[in-house]
């Protein structure tokens, strides 16, 4: 998608500066033996890279802050520079936005604390994106940068549940039965995905603050006590995990190469 083509940030708050974090210092056991996760391919491209065009797709965002591996770091500055996302300094640039690659720590949450301390002073909105989800359209970045900057402190983009959900007591033993102890009303429940924004203070404030190990990290601003929000998330922004979303994903991609020359 070019530069001229890529929708406009919302006109009221012009001057506000936006910046993604990218972690991408796991090893996705769950996709199998091989690369990491995030630099597996698709559609022949690692997912690190179209999750970071994704970002960058966005004219609101201005930086892109990729978190590598702490011993990957030469690694992805040269994956980035190899499909023309320079990466390696601050001053490195696609298009309108900057990129920058640091090295991550051993957990998502160090790894996201890791990439604030790395951006530099005039963003005031971040968003937290997995490189696991690599399609995410830009309508969705969009959305979420929009609601931030209308007063919300963190916001995710977040799907209806298709399944009924149970809630169990965990089994005794792996494989076991586990007794269901109750049935949730799903029309208040939502799966939520990334990119996940913040205003950039609360979301530092969090990361200082919150020292549990924290699936996401709206559950970080949560335990603050700060207002969390919802806006409509979008069924091509999954995270791809096991061997079938990559499948997914491949067919996903070839769909939009199809029909918008992607």
């Amino acid at each position: 998608m070019s530069d001229d083509s890529r929708p406009s940030p919302p006109a009221d708050q012009p001057g506000t500066s936006v910046a993604a974090v990218i972690p991408a210092a796991g090893r996705g056991v769950r996709l199998g033996p091989g690369a990491p996760k995030a630099l597996r391919t698709l559609g022949g491209t690692p997912m690190l890279v179209h999750a970071v065009r994704a970002m960058a797709a966005s004219r609101a965002v201005s930086l892109v802050v990729v978190v590598a591996p702490p011993d990957g770091a030469a690694e992805v500055k040269s994956l980035l520079d190899a499909h023309a996302l320079p990466g390696g300094t601050p001053g490195g640039s696609w298009g309108k936005t900057d990129f920058l690659v640091v090295p991550g720590g051993e957990t998502r949450q160090e790894s996201v604390r890791l990439g604030l301390e790395a951006l530099p002073p005039g963003h005031d909105i971040v968003l937290v994106h997995d490189a696991a989800r690599p399609l995410v359209p830009v309508d969705t970045v969009d959305a979420v940068i929009e609601a931030v900057r209308e007063g919300a402190p963190a916001v995710v983009p977040a799907l209806p549940l298709a399944d009924t959900v149970k809630q169990v007591e965990p089994a005794a033993a792996p494989g076991e039965p586990e007794p269901v102890v109750a049935t949730p009303d799903r029309a208040l429940l939502r799966a939520v995905q990334t990119p996940q924004g913040f205003d950039r203070a609360t979301l530092v404030r969090a990361h200082a603050t919150v020292t549990d190990n924290v699936t996401d990290d709206a559950g970080m601003v949560e335990q603050l006590g700060e207002r969390v929000v919802a806006v409509p998330g979008h069924e091509e922004a999954f995270k791809v995990t096991r061997p079938l979303d990559l499948v997914l994903a491949e067919a996903v991609l070839a769909r939009r190469r199809l029909n918008d020359g992607y």
